[in-house]
């Protein structure tokens, strides 16, 4: 794997997407820079911090100080923490306090948090004032290699996840990886989900690398930079060829179709399965599915199965506690996916690892038959 290089500590990805483009930085100590950093990039003078019950805690005083030195005054909103929080009460809670601030339009909504507050914050600072700047504050790593970059923002509906949402780019992105310290072992693995996924996406050689060196990835140190700034770097590129999904973007979502639908079938309860986890488990559904198309071997399947199940994370349906509902319920989730086009059914497949592509007019048929196989 090519290393990105730097003459510091701190990587910088830059995502090229002319007058909405922004810097990726990647590194330690990030929170304690965010003032200096973003008050020499941007021109405001004024943020909302829309943060966590849970992060508020460990980081916003850190940020906030930050903030204060560089001589931008700040405003906290504290929202609850989970996947329920990407709910329209949250979403209206945060832009009347972005509001009650006077946050203008080359002021900034600082998202810190997962990907959670950073959906949620991306979407408020998209609408209040029909856009004020955003600057995204990641603490998970699912939300520095994936949510944070490329400026897909929303909220959950009834019928399905982030389902309603804009397109808005962050400003900036500061992934501080000191804070992903503090984080559950399942927490961060569910994050690694999103790391493998680049590799399995189009980059076979990056995969296996993960294979021979994720105890290093998970233990801390360079190893785990490279990988996030490896993983930003995939995405950065996929979004500056598709920024609006209208094709190769789609390819970010592999796993995540099976894995939405999975989310959505536990009613989003974060007792039985977190975002990570689902994409986890979707992968795996996407590689078999594949296989039992006939469009890869059995083998690539059990691979990437082999190298998830050795980091600690479900692969299967029945890993997933409590009972899941009959198959044609998640066929329903599946047929609300934000990639169904013309009613047709769109899956991003695979034909070997790191071989994927973006797969129109699935059979349905075959889907809940496979569904079904699965569900036993």
């Amino acid at each position: 794997m090519n290393a990105i290089t730097s003459a510091s500590a701190i990587r910088t990805v830059h995502v090229p997407l002319g007058e909405r483009a922004y810097d990726i930085l990647i590194g330690p100590g990030l929170i304690a820079r965010a003032g200096a950093e973003i008050a020499s990039r941007l021109k405001g003078r004024k943020a909302a911090v829309v943060t966590d019950e849970h992060v508020a805690p460990l980081y916003l005083k850190a940020l906030v100080a930050s903030l204060d030195e560089a001589g931008i005054a700040s405003a906290e909103v504290v929202l609850p923490a989970g996947e329920k929080t990407k709910s329209f009460e949250h979403l209206m809670t945060a832009c009347d306090k972005v509001l009650e601030a006077r946050v203008e339009r080359n002021d900034y909504v600082i998202a810190l948090g997962g990907g959670v507050i950073g959906d949620l914050s991306g979407f408020a600072a998209g609408i209040v004032r029909r856009g004020v700047r955003f600057v995204q504050v990641p603490t998970s790593l699912l939300s520095q290699v994936d949510s944070s970059v490329g400026g897909k923002t929303g909220i959950n509906s009834r019928h399905g996840k982030n389902l309603i949402g804009v397109f808005h780019q962050p400003d900036l992105v500061l992934a501080d990886t000191d804070v992903l310290n503090s984080l559950s072992e399942r927490e961060f693995r569910a994050g690694y989900a999103e790391v493998a996924k680049y590799g399995l996406i189009d980059k076979p050689d990056f995969f296996a690398w993960l294979e021979a060196n994720w105890k290093a990835v998970f233990a801390g140190g360079s190893a785990r930079i490279e990988a996030i700034a490896a993983s930003c770097q995939a995405k950065a590129d996929v979004v500056v060829a598709d920024e609006r999904e209208n094709g190769q973007r789609a390819l970010l979502n592999l796993g995540h179709t099976f894995g939405h639908a999975l989310e959505a079938a536990t009613a989003y309860d974060s007792s039985r399965l977190v975002h990570g986890e689902g994409v986890s488990i979707g992968m795996v559904l996407a590689h078999e599915f594949s296989a039992r198309m006939n469009l890869a071997s059995p083998d690539d399947a059990r691979r990437v199965e082999r190298h998830l199940k050795e980091v600690g994370l479900p692969t299967r349906m029945s890993d997933i506690p409590g009972e899941l509902p009959p198959a044609e319920t998640l066929m329903d989730a599946i047929a609300q996916d934000k990639k169904v086009k013309s009613g047709k059914l769109t899956f991003i497949l695979t034909r070997g690892v790191g071989q994927s592509f973006v797969a129109d007019d699935v059979p349905a048929s075959e889907v809940i038959s496979f569904l079904q196989e699965k569900h036993a």
